[in-house]
């Protein structure tokens, strides 16, 4: 059986869309493995990048992005709602078959070793590719972001895994790591009121009482004037994605505020969506025949249940992966 990963590459940058195209270019019409989505958000100013297949063949092409990124974004103009530290801000290797944790903190290594040596950009290790404990979250690492990182970065606790400790001065820092499939979620909320945000942010992410694998902050999207609590689960079989959107609901009550819909950001594995489903069938009094249920099927029941929005079968993972 063929290695295949997923590799989620975030890129500092959401609403100059000739740009994203440049950038994401060396990363288009390869065998080993394809691109599979990236998706720009404008209030976050953050595109979202999946690619799907060979982590091998991924490297080379994966480090002419980060170069192109390198040329074409100056972190030193750069605004927007998402925390982030650099041009090309984070880039997991997360194992979906045919690998395990192991290798893919191996090809971690391996490409961080070359983004410092090849294009002078600080690398940190994250996640299981870690080579301290306090690195292993990277909302520690990206603490300051990219202005706070200028000092940050020369205190003998943050120098980086590789390259010098000095940031890129427009590209800044990347993380590059290894990690389980987390779900990028977030939940719209039908106002424009930053602090009810926070608020439900503060009651549902683990830092602060709430879910301990969740983690979770307030966003404001201009564009479309409202805001919303946008969220990691790291961990969706301890924290099921029903029982954190429920939490939010019954939150958002208590402010007289609905909650109209969500999105997934990036891809999300079949059994996150069935897990939940379980849930909604039974409060029905309904019986889910998962075996027999389409990706189609479980798509659209999952919109139906959660009120995605700009969700299809090809969101989950296993639409994705072709058989050999």
């Amino acid at each position: 059986m063929r290695p295949i990963v997923q590799c989620v590459p975030n890129i500092s940058e959401g609403r100059d869309k000739e740009k994203i195209e440049r950038i994401i270019e060396p990363l288009k019409d390869h065998n080993g493995f394809h691109l599979v989505s990236y998706e720009p958000d404008a209030d976050y100013n953050r595109t979202v990048i999946t690619l799907l297949g060979d982590p091998e063949e991924m490297l080379s092409p994966l480090l002419a992005f980060i170069e192109r990124a390198r040329e074409l974004i100056d972190m030193n103009k750069h605004k927007g709602e998402h925390p982030r530290m650099g041009a090309v801000d984070v880039l997991p290797f997360i194992p979906i078959s045919g690998i395990d944790m192991e290798a893919c903190t191996r090809f971690a290594n391996q490409l961080g070793k070359r983004i410092a040596g090849e294009l002078d950009i600080p690398v940190f290790l994250y996640g299981e590719a870690a080579t301290k404990k306090k690195r292993k979250r990277l909302p520690n690492i990206r603490k300051g972001e990219f202005e706070g990182m200028k000092e940050k970065i020369r205190g003998n606790e943050w120098h980086p895994d590789y390259g010098s400790p000095r940031i890129h001065p427009s590209f800044g820092t990347i993380a590059v790591g290894a990690r389980l499939p987390l779900i990028a979620y977030n939940i719209d909320l039908a106002t424009d009121n930053i602090e009810i945000a926070k608020r439900i942010s503060r009651a549902i992410r683990g830092s602060s009482g709430g879910f301990k694998h969740v983690q979770a902050g307030p966003a404001h999207l201009q564009e479309r004037g409202h805001v919303q609590v946008t969220m990691n689960i790291l961990n969706y079989k301890q924290n099921p994605l029903y029982r954190i959107h429920e939490t939010v609901k019954m939150e958002a009550l208590r402010h007289k505020v609905d909650v109209p819909s969500s999105e997934i950001v990036g891809l999300i594995p079949k059994d996150t969506i069935i897990r939940s489903l379980r849930y909604y069938y039974a409060v029905k009094g309904q019986s889910l025949d998962e075996e027999d249920m389409r990706l189609s099927e479980i798509a659209e029941a999952a919109k139906e249940h959660f009120g995605f929005r700009d969700f299809g079968v090809e969101k989950i993972i296993e639409a994705n992966i072709e058989e050999d």
